[in-house]
């Protein structure tokens, strides 16, 4: 029994083996892929600069550097870290907490500006 179940193990450690190589192998990607990751990159990178070169200035200026550096972040995450091809349960264990932060940070600049709302009506303006 021990000899059949060693047997059994060998060949599924072959099986794996092979498994592993040919996904090994499937794991290149071609460079072309990566060249247009980098054109993107350079170019979200030029907008960014561009919003500081054209003076914009308030909320616009803000929003536009936040989209830019988040859509560099997402490309880089996907496809030098190779999370475009990871299971759906490891994207979702990087991907959702970063946007549960984000949400926990709109909830408190939502709170502060009450908070400061209700102190400027309480106690005045101040000096």
């Amino acid at each position: 029994m021990a000899q059949v179940e060693a047997q059994d193990h060998g060949l599924h450690g072959h099986a794996a083996a092979t498994h592993a190589a040919t996904h090994a192998e499937g794991q290149q990607h071609p460079i072309k892929l990566y060249l247009v990751v980098w054109g993107w990159l350079f170019i979200l990178s030029a907008c960014s600069y561009a919003v500081d070169y054209f003076g914009v200035h308030g909320y616009l200026r803000w929003a536009l550097i936040l989209i830019f550096m988040m859509l560099k972040a997402g490309l880089i995450v996907a496809v030098f870290m190779h999370m475009a091809w990871e299971r759906l349960a490891l994207s979702y264990a990087i991907i959702v907490p970063p946007l549960v932060i984000l949400v926990f940070v709109a909830i408190m600049v939502v709170e502060s500006r009450y908070t400061e709302i209700t102190r400027v009506l309480s106690f005045g303006a101040g000096p």
